[in-house]
């Protein structure tokens, strides 16, 4: 059997709570439950637990420090952990957590009513294919969101529509190429970098550097593309220097 499979104690997470949070927060979120149950750090009546984002990476070692960071700002923001800092030392900055429970009762209800009211409209529709003998194989576009509530804004105001135009815009005018905002393909790929708390500005960073790297290269340069650009590897291509321009070569014979 592999070293791989449950040698060790896994890292458990409610499927519920990830497509509530996302899988990344609903991971942190259940490791500070367990280790809150362990604590015996009481302030303001409440029990916290503190750690670096370093001492966090060793939990998390298939994660960096920037997914970490990002992902615990998440949570901050969605007002599911409390932080704060109870440390003796003035200079000494880690941050303290604890989990606001009520609050995650609260998402906790609106998912079952959420649950529950799609059940009743699975029910109702089954009902009514039953009595007409007709099944509705409409394609779901955007344009059925209508009357649903408008997404929510990114950094800068821009919807997740707006943002995804202006980055394979970008990308087409600097790498020649005429991909389609509008592909469900290309949006996968934008979109899960963009609700990873990534900006447009990222996006086209990523675009110039990989540009400056592929472009020229005949055997790289097809990988000028969403799948590429935007995929898992996303982090490490932010993180790469961008590459120094070359003088251009000279010709045998001439000096200038």
């Amino acid at each position: 059997m592999s070293n791989l499979l449950l040698d060790e104690r896994p890292i458990m997470v409610l499927p519920k709570l990830a497509c509530e949070i996302g899988l990344n927060e609903a991971i942190i979120l259940q490791q500070i439950h367990y280790w809150l149950q362990k604590s015996k750090n009481i302030e303001a009546g409440h029990k916290w637990i503190y750690n670096t984002y370093n001492a966090w990476q060793k939990q998390f070692p298939f994660w960096s420090i920037p997914t970490i960071r990002r992902t615990i700002t998440s949570l901050e923001k969605k007002e599911v952990i409390v932080t704060g800092n109870f440390n003796k030392a003035g200079f000494d900055k880690t941050k303290w957590y604890r989990i606001d429970y009520q609050k995650l009762e609260s998402m906790s209800r609106r998912c079952d009513q959420n649950d529950q009211t799609m059940r009743s409209i699975w029910t109702d529709g089954a009902d009514q294919n039953d009595q007409t003998n007709t099944i509705d194989y409409t394609e779901t576009t955007t344009e059925t969101t209508n009357n649903s509530q408008p997404p929510t804004p990114l950094k800068g105001g821009l919807s997740l529509a707006d943002a995804t135009k202006e980055i394979i815009s970008y990308l087409n005018q600097q790498a020649g190429t005429s991909y389609r905002a509008s592909s469900k393909a290309t949006q996968r790929f934008v979109h899960a970098r963009l609700k990873e708390n990534y900006t447009v500005d990222d996006c086209k960073k990523v675009i110039d550097i990989k540009v400056a790297n592929w472009k020229d290269d005949p055997k790289m340069r097809k990988y000028l593309r969403p799948q590429t650009l935007f995929s898992n590897k996303f982090e490490g291509y932010l993180n790469e220097p961008m590459p120094s321009k070359q003088p251009p070569k000279r010709a045998k014979g001439y000096l200038f």
